[in-house]
């Protein structure tokens, strides 16, 4: 058994109760786009993390919402390709950061790994990294 711990996340974003993944093609991308314009919706990611046989999981939620968006907007950041590998067509993290008005949870979860949980997670797993002095 190795003595590292293994991480794995992943996130999803849910608009109206519809779980939106990475489009598919620039037209999905836009329907993502327009779904999410002007309102609320939900990121959730999870994260597993297994440490010397134990194993710990836990999904952290977030609620995004997007100032309305034009069809000039929406096309202008298709056409950038940011969107085609992002869940729910955009990343916080980028370009589509301007389309959101605000953020109740946390900024790196919607990234895709939220780095406090995270820790947490692996501190209450036992495992001791150089900075474990610094506790979330």
């Amino acid at each position: 058994m190795p003595d590292f711990p293994l991480i794995t996340a992943d996130t999803c974003v849910v608009s109206d109760g519809i779980i939106l993944g990475k489009p598919h093609s620039q037209a999905e991308a836009i329907e993502f786009l327009n779904r999410l314009s002007g309102k609320q919706h939900t990121v959730l990611t999870a994260v597993c993390i297994r440490y010397r046989g134990n194993a710990e999981n836990r999904v952290q939620t977030n609620r995004v919402v997007f100032k309305p968006l034009s069809s000039e907007e929406i096309s202008a950041y298709v056409q950038s390709g940011e969107p085609m590998d992002k869940a729910g067509a955009y990343a916080v993290q980028g370009i589509g950061g301007i389309f959101i008005q605000s953020i109740e949870g946390s900024f790196s979860g919607i990234m895709g790994l939220p780095v406090y949980e995270t820790v947490s997670m692996l501190q209450d797993l036992g495992y001791r990294s150089p900075l474990s002095a610094l506790k979330p």
